[in-house]
């Protein structure tokens, strides 16, 4: 059987594969891809590990640590690839950390991270990281509930 790929390949930059189908945006928004940079884009593609997937390309763009640590809260478990000529130089799987730190914004609007700028600290209280609590108001929220910026 013959693999077919449907989303072509890069000279270089970074492609970050198995999002969860529907998630791809998020990523695009957090890490301010404009529309100036070129990217390529597939959505709920077959994937044997979690029924379908999203995959993103970026040209010519190499992420910071920040933006790894952005792209895992939305997307943990995603496969990161740095490509140069054509080739993957470096791969690896984004995995949450057990803290967060200046990342996210609490919701709760009485909490003291609204009003100082980047004391921000959030731990992940499940394996999945879809639960996570504040260090300082200590609620507790649905990651998808909270502010990544």
């Amino acid at each position: 059987m013959k693999k077919e790929r449907k989303v072509d390949a890069i000279k270089n930059g970074t492609v970050i594969d198995h999002i969860p189908a529907g998630k791809a945006f998020k990523v695009i928004e957090i890490l301010k891809i404009k529309n100036t940079d070129m990217i390529s884009l597939g959505m709920n593609l077959p994937s044997s590990k979690h029924g379908s997937k999203d995959i993103l390309k970026v040209e010519n763009w190499e992420l910071s640590h920040n933006e790894v640590n952005k792209i895992t809260l939305v997307a943990p478990g995603a496969t990161l690839s740095i490509i140069r000529e054509f080739e993957i130089s470096e791969k690896y799987n984004v995995k949450l950390p057990p803290e967060v730190s200046g990342l996210i914004g609490c919701p709760n609007k009485k909490c003291i991270t609204n009003e100082v700028e980047s004391i921000s600290r959030f731990y992940v209280e499940s394996d999945d990281g879809k639960k996570m609590r504040c260090h300082y108001c200590e609620r507790l929220y649905p990651a998808e509930s909270l502010n990544i910026g």
